[in-house]
């Protein structure tokens, strides 16, 4: 078994996908109906038009269980039409069964993730604006849902909490005001990005005297969108998030924020449809 291709933590998630596929037992369907001896070539191919992501983890689960001839017939972040085939893979009959659900559950949810994200970022093209995702990911998920919003051609905010500060409205309310709630991210973490979140164009002029790295535009309008960028004056980096969607993005992208932040990009996108072909070698 090889994890070359993958990270230890999604080997890992790989395990635990066929062990829980198994259940501590037997592919009682294939192993009453697939002699062990018989070969067969697996075909993964595109039942609908997207764009791929997770190949690699796709290759890694088959290499698991014991599939070593696999050839990638697209790469990651392609864009292919249904009917294309994007893996093909031989080797025991038995063995293919066995990953089939698991590579197929992989390929088809990043695949999802990809696809949703290339029609956010094409929603703003000819803009300056980047679509990027947020933390509202699947436990134990994240590094792959992240590196599949980078496939569909987004951009990854941060990975994890110790990563940079984000200060939102709840640390804001614990703290009593946005100025003490920056003050005290920055006093004890002086080295780190701070973002902050700001319901109001008034907040946004209070903080900007702090000097953040970013501010997050929460549930802004295009327009008022448009007026945070002609008061910021480049003096930081801004992003808005909450109201938006496909329909809207290209007006908010117009109105010059240099992020759209999109937790749908994960936590919503519809999984691509992939499936396998068997063909029995004869």
């Amino acid at each position: 078994m090889s994890h070359d291709s993958v990270s230890s933590a999604t080997y890992d998630l790989i395990q635990r996908a066929l062990v829980e596929d198994l259940a501590g037992g037997e592919d009682v369907t294939s192993v009453a109906t697939v002699n062990d001896q018989e070969q067969a070539t697996a075909h993964f191919a595109a039942r609908k038009s997207g764009v791929i992501a997770g190949l690699a983890v796709a290759k890694a689960t088959l290499e698991s269980v014991g599939i070593t001839d696999i050839e990638l017939m697209v790469g990651d972040g392609d864009y292919v039409k249904s009917g294309t085939e994007i893996l093909r893979a031989k080797g025991s009959t038995r063995k293919l069964l066995l990953a089939e659900r698991t590579a197929l559950n992989f390929l088809g949810h990043l695949s999802g993730i990809a696809t949703l994200t290339r029609q956010w970022v094409d929603a703003v093209s000819g803009t300056q604006t980047k679509i990027r995702d947020t933390r509202k990911t699947t436990p134990g998920y994240r590094e792959l849902e992240k590196y599949a919003v980078r496939m569909g051609g987004g951009i990854n905010h941060r990975m994890s909490l110790s990563e940079s500060a984000l200060i939102k409205d709840n640390h804001i309310e614990a703290a009593g005001n946005v100025s003490l709630a920056f003050e005290r991210v920055r006093k004890q973490f002086p080295e780190i990005d701070i973002e902050i979140e700001v319901d109001t164009l008034d907040q946004l002029r209070e903080i900007l005297a702090h000097k953040p790295d970013l501010v997050l535009l929460d549930n802004m309008t295009p327009a008022q969108c448009a007026q945070a960028v002609v008061i910021t004056a480049g003096r930081c980096k801004l992003e808005a998030s909450g109201g938006i969607s496909l329909e809207n993005a290209g007006a908010y992208a117009a109105s010059g924020v240099d992020y759209i932040a999109i937790g749908a990009l994960t936590h919503s996108a519809p999984v691509l449809d992939i499936g396998l072909d068997l063909k029995a070698e004869i």
